[in-house]
C-alpha cells in the first residue's frame, strides 16, 4: 500500500499510466487490485491495532525476559549503526 507523495506511489502511478497506454482493461484490473489491496491493508491494520481484545487471552502475553532482551539488543545496535 503506497500513500500519495511517497516514492512507491509515484512508481505505481507511472506503471499504471504505462499500462493504460498499452491495455486499458489490464490496467483497470491492476488499479482495482491495488485499491482493494490498500483497503484490505487498512482494514487489517485497524483490526490489529484497535480490534476487539479479549481480556482472558491477555494473561498469556508477558514482558520480554532477559533471554529475549539479550537476543534483540544486537539487532537494535546493528540497526542503529547502519544509518
Amino acid at each position: 500500500m503506497s500513500s500519495p507523495g511517497t516514492r512507491s506511489f509515484i512508481r505505481e502511478f507511472l506503471i499504471l499510466v504505462g499500462a493504460f497506454q498499452r491495455n486499458s482493461l489490464v490496467a483497470t484490473l491492476a488499479a482495482l487490485g491495488m485499491i482493494l489491496g490498500a483497503a484490505y491493508s487498512l482494514w487489517l491494520y485497524n483490526r490489529a491495532v484497535s480490534g476487539n481484545l479479549k481480556p482472558n487471552f491477555l494473561h498469556k502475553f508477558s514482558d520480554p525476559n532477559g533471554r529475549e532482551v539479550s537476543i534483540f539488543i544486537p539487532l537494535f545496535v546493528r540497526g542503529a549503526t547502519v544509518r
